[in-house]
């Protein structure tokens, strides 16, 4: 629906402004990635919660093949962002952290700081 970062922007402002909760739904695969969303709501007293998606790169792959074609990503893309993912953390903003594994063709959601990482 967003397809722009300039929209997506406008869109998470409009939330923050309004005190309506928001779900970012992409990769932020960084702490200051991540940082664009994490900031302002927690300024604006959201609550900011993270799912980690723990997942090898053989996993990634094999599902992003299952993607129609014009959502597939390349494979250069896939673990590019892999090799960039740092784990989130409390000091980023976080009041609760999850990690998500897949397991068994279901996802297993864990507490991560539970799992100690």
């Amino acid at each position: 629906m967003l397809k722009t970062r300039h929209r997506e922007r406008l869109l998470l402002h409009a939330c923050i402004e309004t005190g309506q909760r928001f779900v970012v739904d992409n990769t932020n695969p960084t702490v200051s990635e991540r940082r664009r969303y994490v900031e302002p709501a927690r300024a604006a007293g959201f609550r900011a919660v993270a799912y980690f998606f723990s997942t090898a790169p053989r996993e990634a792959i094999l599902r992003n093949e299952t993607r129609l074609e014009k959502a597939k990503i390349p494979i250069a893309g896939v673990l590019g962002t892999y090799k960039r993912q740092e784990v989130p953390t409390r000091s980023e903003g976080f009041v609760q952290l999850f990690r998500v594994r897949a397991q068994a063709g279901r996802f297993l959601v864990e507490d991560l700081q539970e799992v100690g990482r």
